[in-house]
């Protein structure tokens, strides 16, 4: 029983919700930002306290305050596929720049970022222009994070995400790893075992299912 406060920014999509029946299940406290209060008693349920706001409009004031006690923050949130060009922009670049900004301000040191296999890498001519918005918005989403001192962050770049049952074990490493998937309970699992894996701290690891079992991979690091 570890008894930590994480506060996860897009609280209510898949990953979030595999990592807070991850950290409920170990003792920790999740506190779910959500944008869409009709949200509030799905992931209270899951054990999760909701926190209504906005990431696109509220200020790095009204972030603060929701982290206010917490041990960690995790970005995990993402415009979705239908989310269209201007919102790659505006929520997986500028709400994790707004988080990372409210993290300092509340003294959180603790940051894992949500990424994707294919940031800080180059585009490809041939990508559909909503992939590549989506990639620079990551990378840009990176870059920020990097740049910061006053945060212990880590960034996780998982594979193409599944909805299989989570395996526990992965492949885990700095840049480069081959392409390949992982289940979105695996990406969650290995988040939950980053927050409190201080070699990861500075690092950019790359995720797709392996051989080895997350707490092997991650002490591998």
């Amino acid at each position: 029983m570890t008894d930590r406060r994480i506060v996860i920014a897009g609280g209510h999509g898949q990953i979030a919700q595999h990592l807070i029946g991850v950290l409920t299940a170990q003792g920790d406290r999740a506190v779910a930002l959500i944008r869409n209060p009709e949200h509030a008693n799905a992931v209270a349920a899951l054990g999760a306290l909701p926190e209504v706001i906005d990431l696109e409009t509220a200020s790095v004031d009204d972030v603060a305050a929701l982290l206010h006690d917490a041990d960690g923050a995790v970005f995990a949130a993402g415009a979705g596929p239908s989310g269209g060009i201007e919102r790659k922009d505006t929520v997986d670049r500028g709400a994790s720049v707004l988080l990372a900004d409210a993290a300092e301000k509340a003294g959180v040191a603790r940051f894992v970022q949500v990424s994707s296999f294919g940031a800080g890498e180059p585009v490809a001519d041939d990508a559909g222009d909503t992939w590549k918005a989506y990639i620079e918005a990551k990378t840009a989403a990176e870059e920020d994070l990097k740049a910061r001192t006053k945060l212990e962050w880590t960034i996780l770049r998982p594979g193409g995400l599944t909805d299989d049952e989570a395996s526990g074990h992965i492949a885990l490493s700095t840049p480069p790893l081959d392409r390949g998937t992982v289940p979105r309970a695996d990406v969650a699992a290995v988040i939950a075992a980053l927050l409190e894996a201080p070699s990861t701290i500075g690092k950019t690891v790359m995720l797709t299912s392996g051989e080895t079992t997350i707490e092997d991979a991650i002490a591998a690091i």
